[in-house]
């Protein structure tokens, strides 16, 4: 149909949603074009989105010295011989991952593997990537040749601009690209999140997959979509379209019997039968629909996620732990809450602190209701947990994301402290999470310095009137800000001790006040968001407790 057409199997593609009217891109405004690849602009004409394509690519930051066609010419016999394409091995990169064969012909799926095979001569650093059967696979479609498409898969490969991450080509890159999502499932997607974890061993294993289900399951009709718009906005697409699919996942499949034993086979199956429920359009919408972190932000958490796995020495592909072996059943007990309980809140947790063991650092029962003895026990750990047991029976927590010490920044004055990724819960009579506001609803949060919320009430998080007018250029509180060196009225409020009372709270209008004796504490509640209280609006404790995390 057209000089892009050579790989192209015409009897597989969607003709009908092909248009055959000439059209041109000539724009080269960063929103514009934004715009025009969210739309769908070059969708439904196979050429120009070859001509885009070729664009975008080209405009890709390099390395010096990038392979290009010629090289591809020059080493494609000399690595291949006279194999057939269909016998030649994988490098193992790409771990055994699909070949989608999408809408090629016989030529082009063969081609895939030669390309695939050149990129790992030329690319020796690489050495965890399987997304790219995947993008070679897409990009043959709208290819003139096997030379055209090696170079063009070669430029996204040796992107050097630091501020522009595309495709992970280590194990470390991946792994915590993984970890990341995980991360965002848990603050976006809790239903669904939730129910990974009722029918899920692991659900690290689960969300494993996540680029498995675009860069291999996803229709191509839904692929070259998603990849429209990753080449011109970059890796936090693919976070929001797999968001999306889970949601819709959730959405279509909740309450229903699972179609295997296996929770990981049946979302890899509704991604692939994705059209019978969902169209590009509508993924799109809902992606994008998603209220996500900044770039920054994303970068951040996986910054901070590539750094416990290189602590914890995993940089290689090896076996993946099982989120739930860190909760030993032999190793841990608490008057509070019973295995299975802790491994539900295990399950909340950042990932990056899923790898490590609860440690008990204080409780009542040993270490008596004192709280200078709470502090002197829980100062010097990071991240911790608090579970209370009140004489009523109710049983509720918070996960504390940073250093009691940090209490001392203001003297004598009660100075609140903390990073976003804080949370409180409750256990008994149910099970329920709070999320902190300024997370799940960002435009009601305040981002004033610390100075001016001194003894602030926790529930003033809920005042948007200091909201920067342009948000973008601010990162939310959701990373403790002296681990990366960010201004201080980046740090936010969640946290709070003084000699004479412990303040937590904020998360969807829910603050824990403990006095002193540590026998007495009370809950506020903001109906804003109609959730049940933490517990008893005034209790008793029966038990707290204090966890840390340990290697």
């Amino acid at each position: 149909m057209d000089e892009y057409s050579r790989f192209v199997d015409w009897d597989k593609m969607d003709v009908s949603a092909q248009s055959q009217d000439t059209k041109e891109l000539t724009c080269t405004d960063f929103h514009e074009l934004k715009q025009l690849a969210r739309q769908g602009y070059w969708a439904k004409n196979h050429s120009l989105r070859a001509k885009v394509y070729h664009k975008l690519i080209g405009n890709i930051p390099c390395r010096t010295v990038t392979p290009d066609a010629n090289v591809y010419r020059d080493i494609v016999v000399k690595i291949v011989g006279k194999r057939s394409s269909s016998s030649l091995p994988l490098p193992e990169f790409v771990d055994n991952s699909l070949i989608p064969t999408y809408c090629l012909n016989a030529e082009g799926i063969g081609a895939v593997r030669k390309i695939i095979l050149c990129i790992s001569n030329q690319f020796p650093d690489i050495s965890f990537c399987p997304a790219l059967p995947s993008v070679i696979a897409l990009l043959l479609h709208y290819s003139k040749d096997e030379a055209e498409c090696f170079e063009q898969v070669c430029r996204i490969l040796a992107c050097n601009d630091p501020s522009k991450r595309l495709i992970d080509q280590t194990f470390l890159a991946f792994e915590s690209s993984c970890m990341t999502f995980g991360d965002l499932v848990n603050k976006y997607c809790q239903a669904a999140h939730k129910l990974m974890v009722a029918v899920s061993e692991d659900v690290l294993e689960v969300y494993s997959d996540w680029q498995r289900w675009l860069f291999g399951e996803l229709p191509m009709a839904y692929i070259a979509r998603v990849f429209d718009v990753f080449l011109v906005e970059g890796y936090k697409v693919l976070y929001r379209v797999a968001l999306a699919l889970l949601k819709f996942f959730h959405k279509v499949r909740a309450g229903q019997p699972m179609e295997s034993d296996s929770i990981q086979q049946d979302i890899r199956a509704f991604v692939r039968d994705i059209a019978k429920s969902v169209s590009p359009e509508r993924l799109l919408e809902k992606a994008f629909a998603i209220r996500l972190f900044s770039r920054k932000e994303i970068q951040l958490l996986q910054m901070a996620n590539e750094k416990a796995l290189q602590q914890k020495g995993i940089t290689v592909k090896q076996k993946r732990q099982n989120v739930h072996l860190a909760v030993h059943a032999e190793n841990f007990k608490s008057e509070i809450v019973s295995v299975k309980e802790m491994r539900d809140i295990w399950s909340w947790i950042p990932e990056r602190f899923a790898l490590c063991q609860p440690l008990l650092l204080f409780t009542t029962l040993e270490h008596g209701c004192s709280l200078s003895r709470f502090y002197s026990h829980s100062e010097g750990h990071e991240p911790t947990l608090l579970l209370i047991k009140t004489t009523a029976k109710e049983v509720c927590g918070a996960y504390l994301s940073t250093d009691w010490s940090e209490r001392r920044r203001g003297g004598n004055k009660l100075s609140f402290f903390g990073t976003g990724e804080c949370f409180v819960f409750r256990l008994q009579p149910e099970v329920e999470r709070y999320e902190w506001v300024i997370i799940k609803h960002p435009e009601l949060a305040s981002t004033g310095s610390e100075t001016e919320n001194h003894a602030q009430p926790a529930s003033s998080t809920l005042s948007s009137s200091s909201i920067p007018s342009d948000p973008s250029d601010r990162l939310s509180p959701f990373l403790a800000a002296r681990h990366f060196n960010l201004p201080s009225k980046t740090a936010s409020m969640f946290m709070a001790g003084s000699s004479e009372c412990i303040i937590v709270g904020g998360g969807d209008g829910q603050a824990l006040y403990l006095d002193a004796d540590l026998n007495h504490g009370r809950t506020s509640h903001c109906n804003t968001f109609n959730n049940q209280p933490l517990c008893s609006e005034n209790f008793q404790i029966s038990i707290l407790e204090v966890w840390g995390f340990r290697d």
